[in-house]
């Protein structure tokens, strides 16, 4: 069963995800707030797989509310998902080196919503190939080696090459095409790298990837 929190100032759009979430056999929603602080005290009382929360909200909006999520060990296993109105509003990227593991437009499809809803379940960062490079594009402003460039040290060649291909966007089994290795062997690389990075999830290996200065903006591969 996937444990789902909902977080979102508007009553009307937290009914209308809970009613697509309450109808699956594999989804129960086990709390909603209205704020981000409320939901923070939500997360750590329940303690969900997957924290949709809104990203713009009064008193504490969605990337401190991330932010407080990711700082507190207790609540590591809890993946933080935006809902933006936006698919590149300016506070995406700092969402996601806040801790978010992706996000969502809110006019998204329903089917997709629940699909996005069990892969970020999986531990899977919720960016298409197509949005993280738009999103790496216009909004990492960082000078090279200015994030964890010292971390990347303690990376394998071929772990640093999985990361690198992690952050132009491609899936495991992609990476395992490009790098030519079974995708079980992709996947290990890149757990990994997670590992020595303390990084929470892919999305966060995008992240560090570029603020590191391993791919520069632009960079296709």
């Amino acid at each position: 069963m996937i444990r789902v929190l909902l977080v979102d100032d508007q009553p009307l759009l937290r009914s209308g995800f809970r009613a697509l979430l309450d109808v699956e056999d594999d989804i129960e929603v086990v709390a909603e707030a209205s704020d981000g602080s409320d939901g923070v005290a939500l997360a750590r009382k329940h303690l969900p797989d997957i924290a949709l929360i809104d990203i713009q909200m009064p008193v504490v909006d969605g990337i401190e509310a991330t932010r407080r999520i990711a700082a507190d060990p207790a609540l590591s296993g809890v993946h933080v998902v935006i809902l933006t109105n936006y698919g590149l509003d300016e506070y995406v990227f700092d969402a996601l080196r806040a801790g978010a593991a992706g996000f969502l437009v809110k006019d998204i499809e329903p089917e997709d919503f629940l699909h996005a809803v069990r892969v970020a379940a999986r531990g899977d960062a919720l960016l298409a190939p197509s949005i993280t490079r738009k999103l790496i594009d216009r909004y990492v402003t960082l000078p090279p080696g200015a994030g964890a460039g010292g971390g990347l040290k303690e990376l394998t060649n071929r772990e640093r090459e999985a990361v690198a291909l992690v952050a132009r966007g491609l899936s495991n089994d992609e990476i395992a095409g490009r790098m030519v290795i079974s995708p079980l062997t992709a996947k290990t690389h890149v757990n990994r790298a997670m590992t020595k990075l303390h990084a929470r999830d892919r999305a966060q290996l995008v992240v560090l990837a570029y603020e590191s200065g391993l791919v520069v903006p632009g960079d296709a591969g």
